[in-house]
């Protein structure tokens, strides 16, 4: 399998459980790998059969602005739930991270792999 990515898409919302947290919005930071079978794209040069990353990013920047989170554990299970439902990707990895979220570090975060459910 073929893979399309995303890397370091930074989305302002509401996340963290701190109540200072709960009134400013802060910046997420996304990396997507995304299993994707691109010979059909890569055959005919047609979008149609390619896995439009366009959308895939505008997609999530709506969902991410538009709502609120306590934990980037739930954000990154939303997140890779639309993907994998919604673009009929089989396959994601998705890095998620609070850039200066840890002072002395450059950003906090977590990795996950998930399939699509049969």
């Amino acid at each position: 399998m073929d893979i399309v990515y995303i890397r370091d898409l930074r989305v302002d919302t509401i996340i963290g459980i701190f109540d200072w947290e709960r009134e400013v919005r802060q910046t997420v930071s996304l990396d997507l790998e995304m299993a994707s079978d691109i010979r059909r794209a890569a055959e005919t040069d047609d979008i149609e059969y390619a896995l439009n990353y366009k959308a895939v990013a505008k997609r999530l920047i709506a969902f991410i602005e538009q709502n609120h989170f306590l934990l980037v554990e739930r954000l990154a299970e939303e997140v890779a739930n639309i993907v994998l439902t919604e673009f009929n990707v089989p396959w994601l990895r998705l890095r998620l991270s609070k850039p200066g979220a840890l002072r002395g570090a450059f950003d906090v975060g977590l990795i996950i792999e998930r399939g699509a459910k049969p």
